[in-house]
């Protein structure tokens, strides 16, 4: 009686575990941090601010066809301006990249759609790419302030840069 029983329990567990493989579908977990960019330089500096509430995406579409959107998704930065987006599938055949979508402050929401920039944040959503973490980091993100704060000028001097950002 008890052999059969744990005959039945172990036939059980590897029915259960073959169910779960089969139906288990590939996940990733997208995270970032998005900040104000005070100083108008496109990088973070210890004069930028993170930003709660505000708005990113993530999206997948075809490499040879950009309409085709296979993934999409929206998250919002908490009060450290960290977000989290979890992604289904695999995506080996697709370009994914996170994107600014709007910013709850008025005076730092401009957005730079320079090309350059838009291909710095695709990410890569397959296992096969050597990366065995499901979780994948995005590269800080970051909204232009209207105006740059006063302290920029002394920080750019500080880090051997112009007002334009350029090397001294």
């Amino acid at each position: 009686m008890a052999k059969s029983t744990i005959i039945i329990l172990a036939s059980t567990l590897c029915f259960l575990s073959f169910l779960g493989s089969t139906y288990a579908q590939e996940h990733y977990l997208v995270e970032g941090n998005v900040y104000c960019d005070t100083c108008r330089v496109h990088f973070r500096t210890k004069l930028s601010e993170p930003i709660a509430d505000a708005t990113v995406r993530v999206e997948c579409s075809q490499v040879d066809n950009s309409n085709n959107v296979t993934f999409n998704e929206e998250a919002m930065t908490d009060s450290s301006g960290l977000y989290q987006v979890e992604v289904q599938g695999d995506h080996e055949e697709q370009m994914c990249q996170v994107a600014l979508v709007k910013s709850p402050r008025e005076d730092c929401s401009e957005i730079d759609h320079d090309t350059n920039l838009q291909k710095a944040v695709r990410i890569s959503m397959t296992r096969n790419n050597e990366v065995v973490s499901v979780v994948r980091q995005a590269i800080p993100l970051g909204f232009l302030k209207a105006e740059r704060l006063p302290g920029c000028a002394d920080l750019l001097q500080d880090l051997g840069l112009k007002e334009d950002g350029t090397h001294v």
